[in-house]
């Protein structure tokens, strides 16, 4: 498994991420052991989670339990490289008493029961898991209204949170700050404040990204390169999407869209095109599509790691057997040009 320096700071993670959204409803603590054993078999050392987690789905009485379960294998394992990355959760969730936003009281809190969960002494990464002015992630981009926000609100809130992360830094709580769902706006302003205070800068940015959703592509991405923040890219199979298995619009029994039935938003009534545009490709150069779709987003000109998620077992040995796969230079022109002809599919 490759590795590489992520962003500023000295951590050397392994190039795919595992992701543990479905530790504890879908994927039972004996399964979930089993894959984080394969997962670090194979050299991944790169783990992401959040409060809110298990989904599938989200409900308060299980919030925090996929993170328990990591805590547990941790203790039990004792691995001694493993980066976990955890979110707090954005404001207006069911995974948290009356949809608190983020705050500095409720990142304390939230950062202490995390540790406790983790067994651990630090976060290597604690990211925001939305920003609490809202977000055009997660189907909102066609109702996105930006007007309702208060400019110097939002920047008192960034500097209050940047505040309370320099303080678990210092006592050794956290090791880096990170973003999710946000914006080129919120990114940059993040880093702006934090350059002229003197407060910590935000590692990475974790956003949905896949050849199905790349809104990332222009002013994120431009603002990543720049800025030296690598991509945590989630749902880069597009919610199963990209591996064929719901191809001609079909539903396999305990899949996800069995518990989730337009996945999010994602099922529309030209996504299945698209993904027939995507597997033509990958039949047509011998790739399967799994492989084609998760090493397409290591490949791009922003930092990208792709955070792998897999139900069972099976799913994630076949993912992880496309970890060293090589795209041709033809495939990511004939990927271009079907996402010219179908773009935003969802």
């Amino acid at each position: 498994m490759q590795k590489l320096k992520l962003g500023h700071s000295d951590l050397v993670v392994s190039r795919y991420c595992l992701g543990t959204m479905t530790f504890g409803t879908q994927t039972s603590e004996q399964d979930a052991y089993r894959q984080l054993d394969m997962a670090q078999e194979a050299g991944i050392n790169f783990l992401d989670a959040a409060e809110m987690y298990p989904v599938n789905p989200v409900r308060l009485e299980t919030a925090g339990e996929t993170e328990a379960i990591i805590g547990r294998w941790i203790a039990s394992r004792k691995p001694a490289d493993m980066v976990v990355a955890t979110k707090i959760t954005g404001a207006g969730s069911n995974a948290v008493k009356d949809g608190a936003p983020i705050s500095a009281t409720r990142m304390r809190q939230a950062v202490e029961a995390s540790l406790q969960r983790l067994q651990s002494e630090c976060i290597d990464i604690y990211q925001l898991h939305w920003p609490n002015r809202g977000s055009y992630h997660f189907r909102k981009s066609w109702s996105f209204d930006p007007s309702g926000q208060n400019r110097e609100e939002t920047l008192d809130h960034m500097r209050e949170i940047l505040t309370c992360a320099q303080a678990l830094i210092t006592e050794g709580k956290i090791r880096h700050l990170a973003l999710s769902n946000e914006s080129a706006w919120g990114l940059t302003t993040w880093l702006h404040l934090a350059e002229t205070d003197g407060l910590p800068r935000v590692l990475t940015l974790q956003n949905e990204y896949s050849l199905l959703c790349r809104m990332f592509d222009l002013d994120l991405a431009e603002a990543c390169v720049n800025e030296n923040i690598p991509l945590l890219a989630y749902s880069p199979l597009a919610a199963g999407l990209l591996t064929g298995k719901y191809a001609g619009n079909v539903t396999p029994e305990q899949s996800r869209r069995a518990l989730n039935p337009d996945l999010g938003g994602r099922v529309t009534g030209r996504v299945f095109e698209a993904v027939s545009g995507y597997l033509a490709i990958a039949n047509e150069f011998g790739l399967h599509p799994v492989h084609m779709a998760l090493q397409w987003t290591c490949g791009r000109p922003a930092t990208t790691l792709p955070i792998i998620g897999a139900t069972t077992v099976e799913q994630l040995e076949h993912i992880l057997k496309g970890a060293d796969v090589v795209l041709e230079k033809e495939v990511a022109v004939a990927i271009d040009q079907v996402n010219r002809a179908m773009p935003m599919v969802f």
